[in-house]
């Protein structure tokens, strides 16, 4: 069904799952409360410890949301790009400060909710409520498969598990293989698995020798066999 309105125009609440129920009307309404905002690549969206009441989706672009280890390191936490959100915490408490920082990966458009709208959309809208806290449930499971993966002293299986999930998420099929254009560069994996550069090229290398995977250049990875990836799992 077309909508002969200004959301025709606008697709930012179109892509996300959470708005998916709303009516025609309703999307419109959506669109005239967003703001809009250009982030260029590796410039901060929001930093850890920053106050905050906005809900952030990503038009268009990757982002990727972290945390700053001790050790002063980057332990990221996910990967987000187009029809993605964060910051729905901060709709249900603005007391608390944002506990993570979010940094563009590349050239990204961001659409704005405010708390205030968002709480009015929720009150006409009780799905939507449904709808964000099953989003928040899958990452919070994300959060402790990481942690899971983390824990393990085996670099090879966090890695394997880096490359499933990025697999999962941005790969496009290609027969029996995946191909994925990676939003990450190979320091930015190391961060993600809790590894060395050198570790992620090295690890990568004996997956290739394997067959397990092959890679082109820095940016574009194909999984060849998916089964002896998810073995390391086992």
């Amino acid at each position: 069904m077309s909508c002969p309105c200004q959301c025709e125009q606008e697709p930012c609440a179109r892509k996300v799952p959470i708005f998916s129920s709303l009516s025609c009307e309703d999307l419109c309404k959506v669109s005239s409360m967003i703001r809009h905002r250009k982030y260029q690549k590796g410039e901060a969206l929001i930093v850890e410890e920053q106050a905050s009441d906005t809900l952030y989706i990503i038009k268009s672009g990757h982002v990727k949301l972290l945390k700053m280890t001790p050790q002063g390191k980057e332990q990221i936490l996910h990967i987000l790009t187009t029809g993605d959100f964060f910051g729905e915490l901060n709709i249900f408490n603005s007391d608390e400060l944002s506990n993570f920082s979010a940094y563009a990966l590349k050239d990204t458009d961001i659409c704005m909710l405010t708390k205030d709208d968002m709480e009015e959309l929720i009150r006409n809208n009780p799905d939507i409520s449904l709808r964000l806290l099953k989003t928040i449930t899958k990452r919070l499971a994300h959060t402790e498969n990481l942690a899971q993966s983390l824990a393990t002293k085996d670099p090879e299986i966090r890695i394997a598990y880096m490359i499933l999930e990025l697999g999962h998420k941005y790969g496009k099929p290609n027969g029996s293989y995946i191909k994925i254009n990676l939003p990450l560069s190979r320091e930015e994996m190391a961060n993600y698995v809790g590894v060395t550069r050198e570790t992620i090229s090295r690890k990568f290398g004996k997956f290739e020798q394997l067959g397990i995977i092959h890679t082109k250049g820095t940016r574009e990875l194909t999984i060849c066999d998916v089964q002896k990836l998810n073995e390391y799992m086992d």
